[in-house]
């Protein structure tokens, strides 16, 4: 059910030039960052209980109101309402949206769907305008801002100056922003939207502008909380760019608690929550990966051994209740009802 890459270049070639441009963009733009991956637009799928699971999933994301989706950005943003958002995760508005974007993103360079790219490249000319809004409305702090957070100027405007009580009281914030820092990041890696590659980086911009004032004591401190995969956005940045501040990013959103521990050979994570740490040690990978720093690459490869090989079950699950237990608690896989996030 699935064709070679050579019947999909084919089929490109016959459809036109504009299809092959396609193609040449989203090879070039996936290579940037993972050379080791074969582009999506190189498989087609043509039928089976495969191709029924996509196109099954395909619809049911295009039965979601776009412009629900872009609420929460709008809002933070100061911009006229044009939908109400989903109510659905309230306090965690706008991160859904980010996961929409790499949604769009993934299933058009897979199929070439129109509408996915319809609505994908709507999302980013949307999500422009609230960044444009944003750096306008609060100059000092938002210069680069999309993030739907609620009550994001409270949030932002305090943590640059050291005060994280806004920030502790909100949910997840960092992980939160992460999600559409992946969605911009996803846009243009599998479609090569360089529009999306401008919004992520001034994104980033803000990233580090807002953190900029922090030590790197109080940077620990704010990792403390839940911040998703956020020093690997910032080493994509580095490694689409080469510039060298993205880098200092990735590390300076890098985790001491988890790294050292890692790094050192030394598991740490009994009752410690899965979702967490994971995506803290795939930056850690990444970092390692563009810069051969040798702590990076120890805590990567120990994280992955030790999760793999003396946490996980045969079905992949390694958490139940969505933390890592202790040897102590292993017979609650068994038992407990709640099993890994």
């Amino acid at each position: 059910m699935i064709k070679p890459i050579k019947f999909v270049i084919q089929n490109f070639l016959i459809s036109g030039l504009a299809g092959f441009l396609f193609l040449t963009i989203q090879v070039n733009a996936q290579e940037a960052l993972y050379s080791n991956e074969f582009p999506l637009g190189d498989i087609t799928i043509t039928g089976g209980p495969l191709k029924d699971a996509r196109d099954l999933n395909i619809k049911v994301l295009l039965e979601y109101d776009t412009d629900r989706l872009i609420a929460p950005f709008r809002k933070e943003a100061g911009l006229p309402e044009k939908a109400s958002l989903y109510p659905n995760w309230a306090g965690l508005d706008g991160h859904v949206g980010g996961h929409y974007l790499s949604a769009m993103a993934i299933n058009y360079a897979s199929t070439g769907d129109a509408e996915c790219k319809r609505r994908m490249d709507y999302f980013i000319s949307e999500l422009k305008d609230c960044q444009d809004a944003n750096t306008a409305n609060n100059p000092t702090w938002a210069k680069g801002y999309i993030g739907g957070v609620p009550d994001s100027k409270r949030i932002w405007s305090t943590l640059k100056e050291g005060d994280f009580s806004a920030y502790r009281s909100a949910w997840v914030p960092w992980y939160n922003v992460h999600k559409l820092y992946s969605g911009l990041r996803d846009a243009w890696l599998y479609t090569g939207n360089e529009e999306a590659k401008r919004i992520f980086l001034e994104f980033c911009d803000w990233g580090i502008e807002i953190t900029s004032g922090l030590s790197d004591e109080q940077m620990q401190e704010m990792l403390d909380t839940e911040h998703g995969g956020m020093n690997e956005i910032f080493a994509d940045a580095f490694q689409m760019t080469g510039d060298q501040k993205y880098i200092t990013a990735a590390r300076r959103f890098s985790h001491n608690m988890l790294l050292d521990a890692m790094a050192a050979g030394t598991d740490n994570l009994d009752n410690k929550h899965a979702n967490t740490q994971v995506p803290k040690a795939v930056g850690f990978q990444r970092i390692a990966e563009l810069t051969d720093d040798d702590k990076y690459t120890r805590a990567g490869r120990f994280f992955w051994e030790t999760v793999t090989g003396n946490r996980s079950l045969a079905f992949g699950g390694n958490s139940r209740r969505e933390f890592f237990p202790g040897v102590e608690a292993c017979t609650d896989f068994i038992v407990d009802v709640e099993g890994p996030e």
